[in-house]
């Protein structure tokens, strides 16, 4: 069963090709063992990025880099969800694991989502979410949690947990069980941002809190509206960040890396 998963995810992922996608080169069996070969990323994970600035410069990450990061996520998102096989048939594609251990950013300012392990398709034959929960607890969203069956918009909870994690320095659900889990979100309003950071801006602030409504009706519908949102934030009033400002950012609190050696 994990064989046929795994062998699943290099056939799904291997025809998701967009710049914010870790790319699947190919797939190959040597030895009795099979293997996948992914584009090479010079990059630090999301959970790296956040913790050298939470646990070592004792500071949040700049507002603007996080919105930045999370709309690329939100494009490679986007196509994930919208992707149609090549008779035109929808995938049916939810990724189900969006944490910040899966978003890679290079040090040449790429923002890429990675490791579609869990990602369900509807025209794979992948387990029933109604029976096996997959996913890493504290990202999960409430129908995923409550194991229902998910779609796009549960991806958009889980990035917004993401979001509001990265601006606030704290884990919105910190369970050790998913009944744990269940019984935090039936019982917790999710606390308003500016009430850990005061600085936060209103319509950032707006654009995360949107992101988490506990019914999917009531969030952004899609991956591209949460992004177009987080988009009109940065760049409303005229110049925000870019690939090329976030490689600059990322050298300049990791200046000892060389960008140009491969290890």
């Amino acid at each position: 069963e994990f064989i046929e998963m795994f062998i699943g995810e290099a056939k799904l992922v291997a025809d998701l090709v967009h710049t914010n996608i870790c790319q699947v080169y190919n797939l190959g069996h040597a030895a009795g063992r099979y293997f996948i070969v992914m584009e090479h990323m010079h990059a630090k994970t999301l959970t790296e990025y956040y913790k050298k600035f939470v646990q070592e410069l004792k500071r949040l990450p700049p507002f603007d880099m996080s919105a930045f990061v999370i709309s690329r996520v939100c494009r490679g998102l986007d196509y994930a969800h919208n992707k149609k096989d090549r008779t035109g048939r929808l995938l049916g594609i939810v990724h189900r694991d969006v944490t910040p251990s899966n978003v890679m950013i290079d040090f040449r300012g790429a923002v890429k989502l990675t490791d579609f392990g869990i990602a369900k398709a509807l025209t794979m034959n992948m387990p029933d979410e109604t029976k096996v929960i997959m996913g890493k607890l504290p990202y999960m969203s409430p129908e995923q949690a409550a194991a229902q069956a998910t779609d796009p918009r549960s991806d958009i909870f889980g990035l917004g947990l993401v979001l509001y994690e990265m601006l606030t320095g704290t884990r919105v659900y910190t369970p050790k069980t998913r009944a744990e889990l269940l019984e935090m979100m039936q019982k917790y309003r999710i606390k308003d941002p500016r009430k850990i950071v005061a600085t936060l801006p209103d319509d950032l602030v707006e654009i995360t809190m949107r992101a988490l409504k506990k019914k999917p009706e009531e969030r952004f519908q899609t991956a591209a509206e949460f992004g177009n949102a987080l988009e009109q934030h940065m760049y409303g009033k005229g110049y925000g960040p870019t690939n090329e400002k976030l490689a600059i950012h990322i050298k300049e609190i990791w200046p000892e890396v060389d960008v140009d050696k491969i290890e």
